[in-house]
């Protein structure tokens, strides 16, 4: 076994979920992550833990999604999730682009029967990852052993050292009232993050981490953004993605690519058009573009923002948190011609934070 795959389930075990004695744990990867789950199993049978194994197939969620005349809640599953103390999902298909031909109207209504689920999942100590596999290394435009070094080296940075720059930024955000990000001739929202939280995520629930992310209330988010990099979701590039708000809710949209895609995920329900997540990405360890959300929106020069549901963490008690069955994150490359003001004071010019070196005034 690669030392790394030891490497990678340690620091999921340690630094992102902290299983311990005790601790009843469901690992879910797919078919080619088996090393990953051996070294995930010693590591709980050493401390004490009890794992769950489940084996995640894209072939077969597509078949039973195609399958399939509707969708319940699977009662059976969350009852697995309420019982359960750690959960540690990996990404790592053979083939990226398996889901391609399920319906966006199933996929919306299949999120619809999970949500309860995914809500009680998502209240345990969890993490989300990525094992490296030759259909993501294809995806990125890399060889399998560059895509491993990749992911490899971006699981296992200095998290402290790491949490430390963002924090700088979190101080910013956290008695902010209004964020306004411009980009280019057509992006330039506004909105309020009063009275809720910024949080610094350290590659404790996403592995890797990288970014600091709050809500935005949910009624405030007003004007327009251009998505300017692309994203999978679903096993489709959606790519080119234009969105006007209003009131908080997406009024109208467009997408270069695969807009009908866009318009199912805008439609699974009433809060899949406001949004749900505003993220700047701040992990410069991370320094390509890979067409994996988990990395892309980490990356330094980014904002992105999630249409759907927002994290509880995020949203103070005076405030609505926005519920959806879905959360789509997509991204804004703020390198070039681009600024984000809080309070009316540029805290960022092309990519650049107020409290790094080259800063520079207007």
């Amino acid at each position: 076994m690669d030392p790394r795959i030891r490497e990678h389930a340690e620091t999921i075990a340690t630094h992102s979920t902290g299983i311990e004695a005790g601790d009843t744990v469901v690992v879910q990867l797919p078919p080619a992550a088996e090393d990953l789950a051996v070294a995930l199993h010693e590591i709980c049978g050493d401390r004490g833990a009890q794992p769950v194994f489940l084996s995640y197939s894209q072939r077969a969620d597509r078949a039973y999604k195609r399958a399939a005349d509707s969708f319940e809640e699977p009662a059976h599953r969350r009852a697995l999730y309420e019982e359960t103390d750690v959960f540690v999902i990996a990404r790592g298909g053979a083939n990226v682009t398996e889901g391609a031909d399920v319906a966006p109207e199933t996929n919306a209504a299949y999120n619809r029967a999970m949500e309860t689920v995914k809500r009680e999942r998502l209240s345990k100590r969890w993490c989300l990852t990525q094992y490296p596999t030759a259909g993501h290394a294809q995806l990125a435009g890399t060889s399998t052993e560059a895509y491993e070094d990749f992911v490899w080296d971006a699981v296992s940075i200095d998290w402290e050292s790491q949490g430390a720059f963002q924090a700088q930024l979190v101080e910013i955000l956290d008695d902010a009232e209004t964020v306004r990000i411009r980009s280019g001739d057509e992006t330039d929202l506004t909105m309020s993050i009063a009275g809720n939280t910024a949080e610094n995520d350290t590659g404790e629930a996403n592995l890797p981490g990288g970014e600091v992310f709050t809500a935005p209330v949910r009624e405030s988010v007003s004007g327009v953004v251009h998505f300017d990099l692309p994203l999978y979701r679903y096993g489709r590039e959606i790519d080119g993605v234009k969105l006007r708000f209003e009131d908080g809710r997406v009024v109208s949209h467009a997408a270069d690519r695969n807009e009908e895609l866009l318009t199912g995920i805008l439609e699974t329900d009433e809060g899949s058009r406001y949004l749900g997540e505003l993220g700047i990405g701040m992990n410069r360890a991370i320094d390509q573009f890979t067409y994996n959300m988990l990395f892309d929106e980490k990356m330094g020069d980014t904002v992105h923002m999630a249409v759907g549901s927002a994290y509880p963490e995020t949203v103070g008690e005076t405030n609505t948190v926005n519920e959806s069955a879905e959360h789509v994150d997509m991204i804004v490359d703020m390198s070039v011609d681009s600024v984000i003001e809080v309070d009316g004071e540029v805290i960022q010019r092309d990519g650049t934070f107020v409290f790094e070196d080259g800063f520079e005034m207007a």
